[in-house]
């Protein structure tokens, strides 16, 4: 596991520039759902209102990167790798117009479902 609590793979740094050009400032947020809601949502920096319980976990190349707090501590403090695979989603995260989405992986959340496409 690395030292840092949010990490990002190249591809997954590649997309996120590319959303940096074409839409501004941007946010990461870990969504806490089941199976293919537990994918992180990547939005226009606001877009979504940060609570008292989302915790400001780290940055990825200058991007924000939240997750729940209660959340967080039920997965026993994970380090996360973001990662960038083939295939959109049905979420309104901005990455699907390129056709592909972002996932996260640690050994917390390994599980087939955080990693599967939507569809």
């Amino acid at each position: 596991m690395p030292d840092e609590a949010i990490t990002a793979t190249k591809p997954a740094l590649a997309e996120l520039a590319r959303l940096g050009r074409r839409h501004g400032q941007l946010m990461l947020v870990q969504s806490g759902g089941c199976c293919d809601g537990s994918s992180p949502l990547c939005l226009h920096e606001g877009e979504l209102v940060v609570g008292p319980n989302d915790l400001l976990l780290g940055e990825v190349a200058g991007v924000p990167f939240y997750i729940d707090g209660e959340l967080y501590e039920r997965w026993n403090r994970p380090s996360f790798v973001l990662d960038l695979s083939s295939g959109s989603t049905d979420s309104f995260s901005l990455e699907g117009r390129d056709g592909v989405h972002f996932l996260t992986r640690s050994a917390a959340t390994t599980s087939r479902c955080a990693t599967r496409p939507l569809g």
